[in-house]
């Protein structure tokens, strides 16, 4: 027998989204409870038996009623077993929407720090799980646990931290992972894919988040769909965002700003939220960021400039020149020469402005 099963994690539903403006952080808010239905249409049409959730699935206290009566309608639509394990943002206690709310009959909620299993006959397996009760969880909640060899097929879902000793927020050790004797453990708090892992015969992964919330989570985001049997998981990684953050270098080197940043800009641009970072050698500052943010913009669902470019090369060489050009060169030369290495880049801006005051550029 093998099971079909899907495990997702770190929603963080109703998200401030700062650095975006009112009306995009309600549209990402709205797109976040749109979520829910396409997940939920996923599981019913891809024949999921099994729904694992590791946590985070709020960001927070501030959720919405809306929002919780969402979840609970998309979970309890899905022809699966549902199991949550509440993390650090969404922790079980007496006044958590998973304690005062009515979930669900097929919805599994894990509601203790101990590990608390649950037995599916008609799957053939057993599904385990524990919950943070407080914002922090500072010893790891796999410790000690090891599954027993009773013929099941042996599954986890918990929130933590996995090989970060020093972490406020279920420490697991790789060892207690080896020792769990475990087929899979689905693991919330890290925001992104990083490939499926293994401890022993013990199968692991993070699924990520399925939407990314900052330039700190770019990529593709998603779930991992998998499929069970004694002693064999296989995991898939599924995109599932509707946008993407992207951080995107655009080098100015010979040719001007405007058309470094055509060059790198996605097919995907009106949907995704960009931060493009200006790079390479020039004369000047990029003085025109702000128009050029305004003339871009909407071209983006969010579009961010920054200029990290740096002093060309061979700009020294009019130090030379008996004129003003050349004796503003020599003194920032001889300033630059002996700032410390972090100093320098200041430096090279106040030349670059020099430079284009001299030679009478809009600033």
């Amino acid at each position: 027998m093998s099971i079909r099963f899907l495990h997702a994690a770190d929603f963080h539903l109703d998200s401030a989204y700062n650095g975006l403006t009112g009306e995009q952080a309600k549209l990402r808010r709205r797109e976040g409870r749109a979520l829910l239905e396409r997940l939920h249409d996923y599981v019913n049409l891809n024949g999921v038996q099994l729904v694992l959730l590791a946590g985070d699935l709020f960001d927070g206290e501030t959720t919405y009623r809306e929002t919780i009566e969402q979840l609970i309608a998309a979970l309890g639509g899905m022809r699966a077993r549902v199991f949550i394990a509440p993390g650090n943002h969404d922790f079980y206690s007496a006044r958590s929407p998973y304690a005062t709310l009515a979930w669900p009959e097929n919805v599994h909620i894990f509601q203790t720090r101990g590990i608390e299993r649950v037995e599916l006959a008609e799957l053939g397996c057993a599904v385990y799980g524990a919950a943070f009760t407080d914002p922090a969880q500072e010893t790891s909640l796999l410790a000690g646990f090891s599954a027993p060899d009773d013929g099941l097929i042996h599954l986890m879902v918990l929130h933590g931290d996995l090989g970060q000793e020093a972490s406020r927020y279920d420490p697991i050790r790789a060892g207690e992972v080896a020792a769990s004797n475990l087929d899979y453990l689905a693991l919330g708090h890290v925001h992104s894919f990083g490939g499926v892992r293994a401890e022993g015969r013990t199968v692991w992964a993070y699924a990520g988040c399925p939407e990314g919330r900052g330039f700190d989570e770019t990529g593709e985001k998603g779930f991992l769909l998998g499929t069970a049997e004694p002693d064999k998981v296989d995991i898939t990684f599924v995109p599932f965002a509707l946008r993407r953050y992207a951080v995107l270098s655009a080098d100015v080197t010979g040719c001007s700003p405007e058309d470094a940043l055509r060059a790198v800009m996605p097919a995907t641009a009106a949907d995704d939220l960009c931060r493009v970072v200006f790079t390479g050698e020039s004369d000047a500052p990029l003085v025109d960021i702000k128009s050029l943010q305004e003339r871009f913009a909407p071209e983006f669902f969010h579009l961010e400039l920054r200029d990290e470019t740096r002093l060309r090369r061979d700009i020294w060489e009019r130090a030379q020149e008996d004129s003003l050009r050349g004796l503003f060169l020599r003194e920032l030369r001889e300033k630059y020469d002996a700032a410390e290495p972090e100093e320098r880049g200041g430096v090279e801006r106040a030349v670059r402005f020099g430079l284009a005051a001299l030679d009478r550029r809009d600033l």
